[in-house]
């Protein structure tokens, strides 16, 4: 299992449209086959803070999702919204030790 944690920080008269382009991505990507969860956090102490953690199945799962229309609709919009860029961090799940637990 492959789990991406983005972290990404908007501009404050940008939050509500990031929300509302998270959720259409958060609605598509659930749709795929190989993701298993993709979660939508704000920060509690700054609300111009989220964290968007993803699950996929394998690499095959994620290289199919950054090639969904949802995604790079989201990709695009959202860009201009950061008030810095997107971070990144890959991991790979110990346990559970099966997909199928997701």
């Amino acid at each position: 299992m492959l789990v991406l944690c983005v972290d990404v920080h908007v501009k404050p008269e940008q939050r509500e449209a990031f929300i509302q382009a998270c959720r259409a991505n958060h609605l598509g990507s659930r749709q795929e086959p190989g993701n298993r969860r993709w979660d939508f956090l704000q920060d509690e102490e700054d609300p111009n803070r989220f964290m968007l953690y993803e699950a996929y199945q394998d690499q095959a799962a994620l290289e199919a999702h950054q090639k969904q229309p949802h995604f790079l609709q989201w990709r695009q919009a959202v860009e201009p919204m950061m008030a810095a860029p997107r971070t990144r961090r890959r991991l790979s799940a110990l346990l559970p030790e099966s997909s199928s637990a997701w």
